[in-house]
């Protein structure tokens, strides 16, 4: 009698469409790859070398190759001073690129995340800003923002547009909150402008909810921040004080004492009338102070295995 049982290796089910996020080596774009993994969800991450934004060949190229079930793009240019003399650039990299990115999604039925900023606004109110306020940037870096914002959702009207502002994390050096505690911890004054106000906001939470929305299929513009309202000087002291050191290192300026090339609103906090989804700041403050101590944990045994 034939032996029908087959002794070779089971069949492989087809891999899961994976997430697309481009700007791998961002702090977003980190934070993505590090909290998609933690939470099962395969993703393939490109830095700007393996996929040019701007480039419509490249785009479809990718779309073909990897077959995602969402797009997030997280690339872009940050500097905001440099904006303002490398508009160009600025333009390509803000605007033209996520509107390149949304088009091709939507000509596929891809659900598409991208991120805008606070500086989309002026300051001239009084109160936190709403998605649905009326956006007037005051700078070139503000209003590639805006622009990348109106050509992304009459490209892809499904879209999601995520608003942030001022994050920190403990998983790159590049933030506010890491340069005043670098300073704290080694004695030295610490200048922060004292009458600017901003929404600050922990990138693990903001990666985390911006994931829910887009697993749960929203869209138009969302603000994500955590809750606070604080100047630069004031969450430079929060920082400090609740990390345990000494927040007289920080010193107070106003804004024009630092001389900087781009006009910042003095106001630019941002609250949501789609619901406040992010805990308090202080609350970021203390899970970033801990993920510290375990990254320094860390480090150090990983160089011994190694």
């Amino acid at each position: 009698m034939k032996n029908t049982h087959s002794t070779s290796e089971p069949a492989q089910l087809p891999a899961a469409p994976p997430l697309l996020i481009t700007g791998k080596n961002g702090t977003l774009g980190q934070a993505f790859q590090t909290l998609c993994q933690l939470r099962g969800l395969e993703a393939v991450c490109l830095s700007r070398a393996e996929l040019d934004i701007t480039d419509e060949a490249a785009i479809a190229q990718a779309l073909r190759r990897y077959q995602p079930w969402a797009v997030i793009n997280t690339a872009g240019y940050v500097r905001v001073d440099d904006a303002e003399t490398d508009a160009a650039r600025c333009y390509r990299e803000n605007a033209t690129g996520p509107a390149l990115l949304a088009q091709a999604c939507a000509a596929q039925d891809i659900p598409f995340l991208t991120f805008s900023s606070d500086l989309v606004f002026d300051g001239g109110q009084a109160r936190a800003y709403l998605e649905s306020d009326r956006a007037h940037p005051l700078n070139v870096y503000g209003h590639s923002k805006l622009l990348a914002e109106q050509a992304v959702l009459t490209r892809h009207p499904r879209a999601l547009v995520v608003r942030t502002s001022a994050f920190f994390s403990a998983w790159d050096s590049h933030n506010f909150v890491h340069h005043a505690l670098a300073a704290a911890r080694s004695g030295q004054p610490f200048a922060a402008a004292d009458n600017v106000a901003i929404t600050p906001t922990y990138v693990p939470d903001l990666v985390n909810t911006a994931l829910d929305l887009l697993l749960d299929a929203e869209r138009g513009i969302w603000h994500l921040t955590n809750q606070g309202t604080y100047t630069w000087a004031e969450l430079a002291r929060l920082a400090v004080g609740t990390a345990g050191l000494d927040a007289a290192c920080v010193v107070p300026r106003p804004l024009a004492a630092f001389g900087w090339a781009a006009t910042r609103p003095h106001y630019s906090a941002l609250s949501s009338q789609q619901g406040l989804l992010l805990p308090t700041v202080e609350s970021g403050l203390h899970r970033y102070l801990a993920d510290e101590q375990r990254l320094r944990t860390i480090e150090p045994i990983a160089a011994l295995v190694a």
